[in-house]
């Protein structure tokens, strides 16, 4: 694995020129459209004669309404045709709509500048599947988590920055229309200029046949992904981000003026603290996940994203203040701290659950599908927008205040991540096992990039305690079948995890040959199907901290599927309260200490033909060295 720092990606051709060029995306979208509703909040009368109330709906639903329409159809040129070019094409449709949305603002022609925004909506629509398509072509597995967090730090920047240069500039009070006008213009052309050096991007599928009909082809994208489970629900995971999302931002400007009595610039206070937990959130997640693709995080997010927002409840509740006040009075009142923190970490949190959900449908998605199964999410993302708003609406009508608001979606936020996770129970397994290795255990890997990242193969390790699998588990880049003992699979909790990661029960001949013979089918059918396994051949947890014989179980693997073995050792878990001994388990549970120091240690990979079980206990004595 490329251990580098994931700012480092911001220096390479492959990544940066793409960074930047979605960075300024974003950014002249929320200048351009900030601007319009800034100038219709405070001067409408010199440009409508309509209900500005209503103009503020239209304009966003505008700016959605192209994802709805033309996601379908922007997902099949994504893979159609070559991204770098794609881009290119995208950028120079928005100097062209820019330009005419400077015609509007100098003519003062309103209708011409909310075409303007339906178009940005479109280019927009262009760029998504693009977007996340582009990274798992350019950067390696290790980096994936990395590289989305840098996109979802540089888009919600991008987007805080847009409103809040949109809004100074459009209020300037000789040259406000000007300098938004040819702004936007150049801002375009920046992005322009940056997309020239994205690198090529081979288009997945060129014979690709378009299909134009929207809703066709939106309903096979989805029924394409839900054949993929993990890949379907986390595009419900994705879209359920934004459903919390939109919620919660779409409060905040009457919470600001309402509730906290503060002006406009108490309401970009509270922008900018959410953009920057998102940010900090999304570059987090790579130091928390060990450079690899740890949908263990995701639970972390949901469950930060529950507790926080009821936080926000009690804390909104708390705030006495009744007096107006700006962003320098409000920070100095009582409780308006405990607010923005919990702002901060409703943002932070929320960086947690989203970038390891695009990791996970990038890497496990069908190369071929994957621009069209983004646009399917995009799709998705817009129709659970428009029922957030709906949603929220009909809480307003209800006699919700909005710090009730926030609390009702909280609590809805936990009962939807526990139906998501009991559906796919791998994600809270992960979430377990990550928890272990960052709370109890401290866990340094060595050489685990030689784990494939596709294909099948056999893991083969020394056999120490109970928590060996979910320390493997928790360390891999990519999913684990263990073949474990039957007894196993009768303790309570460990039982649980087990069946949840498709564990497969072995037993001796002797004492249950249906249960062998079933194992060993059971384990040529995942091989065959390109699963990755990990056998423990000693058959049983060792009482001395020596290793037992290896058994030769494993040849009878090979004989069947004839895969790569890759050998490995763990060290540091003999001892522990969960190894086996003599001395009572109150002893053990002390005798390492809290923060325990571990290694996982892996081997060259070994052919099927080279292997015996002779050769493979030494070669996993010679990696466990004198650990125990």
């Amino acid at each position: 694995m490329s251990q580098h720092s994931q700012f480092a990606l911001l220096t390479q051709r492959r990544f940066a020129p793409f960074f930047w060029t979605q960075f300024l995306g974003a950014f002249n979208d929320n200048v351009f459209k900030t601007a319009l509703l800034t100038i219709l909040t405070f001067d409408a009368l010199s440009w409508t004669t309509l209900d500005v109330s209503l103009l503020n709906q239209l304009i966003p639903g505008l700016f959605i309404l192209p994802f709805v329409l033309f996601s379908a159809t922007s997902g099949q040129l994504a893979d159609k045709f070559e991204k770098g070019g794609m881009a290119r094409k995208v950028k120079l449709l928005e100097i062209f709509i820019m330009c005419v949305a400077a015609y509007g603002w100098m003519t003062h022609s309103l209708w011409v500048l909310v075409a303007g925004i339906a178009g940005m909506g479109i280019h927009s629509t262009l760029f998504g599947p693009v977007k996340y398509a582009y990274l798992p072509q350019h950067l390696s597995t290790d980096e994936l988590i990395g590289g989305n967090g840098l996109i979802e730090m540089g888009t919600f920047v991008g987007i805080l920055l847009g409103e809040i240069l949109g809004a100074m500039l459009v209020v300037h009070q000789s040259w406000g229309i000007e300098l938004v006008a040819f702004g936007t213009i150049a801002i375009a052309i920046l992005g322009y200029l940056t997309s020239l050096s994205i690198p090529y991007s081979p288009a997945p599928a060129p014979e690709l046949p378009i299909n134009l009909n929207p809703i066709s082809e939106t309903i096979r994208n989805i029924a394409f992904s839900k054949q993929n489970r993990p890949v379907f629900l986390s595009l419900l995971g994705n879209s359920w981000f934004w459903f919390y999302g939109a919620i919660v931002l779409a409060q905040f400007p009457l919470y600001a003026k309402n509730y906290l009595h503060g002006d406009h610039s108490v309401f970009v206070l509270l922008l900018t603290v959410f953009s920057f937990g998102i940010g900090s959130g999304s570059l987090l997640c790579e130091k928390l996940s060990g450079h690899k693709v740890e949908i263990g995080l995701v639970p972390f997010g949901a469950i930060g994203l529950s507790v926080f927002g009821f936080e926000l409840y009690l804390a909104s509740t708390s705030y006495t203040n009744s007096g107006a006040v700006d962003i320098w009075h409000f920070v100095e009142q009582t409780g308006s701290l405990r607010i923005l923190v919990d702002i901060l970490m409703l943002g932070v949190f929320g960086g947690f659950y989203i970038v390891p959900l695009f990791a996970v449908i990038q890497t496990r998605c069908d190369p071929q599908h994957l621009s069209r199964t983004i646009a399917g999410m995009n799709i998705l993302n817009a129709l659970f927008m428009v029922v957030a708003s709906l949603t929220a609406s009909a809480m307003i009508v209800k006699g919700f205040t909005i710090p009730q608001i926030f609390m009702a979606t909280a609590i809805l936020n936990a009962f939807v991540a526990i139906y998501i996770f009991s559906l796919v129970p791998e994600f809270l397994m992960r979430f377990i096992a990550w928890l272990l290795i960052q709370t109890v255990y401290k866990v340094k890997t060595v050489n685990t990039a030689i784990i494939p990242e596709n294909g099948a193969g056999v893991l083969v390790c020394n056999h120490v305690s109970y928590m060996d699998a979910i320390v493997i588990m928790a360390c891999s880049p990519r999913p684990i079948r263990f073949v474990m003992d039957h007894r196993i699979f009768k303790i309570p909790f460990l039982s649980w995890i087990f069946r949840t990661a498709k564990a497969i029960p072995i037993a001796p001949a002797k004492e249950d040959p249906w249960i062998m013979e079933k194992a060993y089918v059971d384990i040529a059918q995942a091989l065959h199907e390109g699963e990755l396994l990990c056998i423990f051949p000693e058959g049983k947890l060792t009482n001395t901290g020596d290793m037992n014989e290896f058994k030769g179980g494993i040849m009878k693997i090979l004989d069947r599927s004839p895969v790569p073995v890759y050998p490995m050792a763990l060290r540091g878990l003999w001892g522990s309260i969960f190894s086996r001994g003599r001395s009572n388990p109150f002893e053990r549970a002390f005798s390492r200490g809290p923060f325990s120091k571990l290694e996982l240690v892996v081997g060259d990979v070994m052919a099927a033909d080279q292997v015996t079980p002779i050769i493979l206990q030494e070669k996993v004595k010679e990696l466990r060295g004198d650990w125990r």
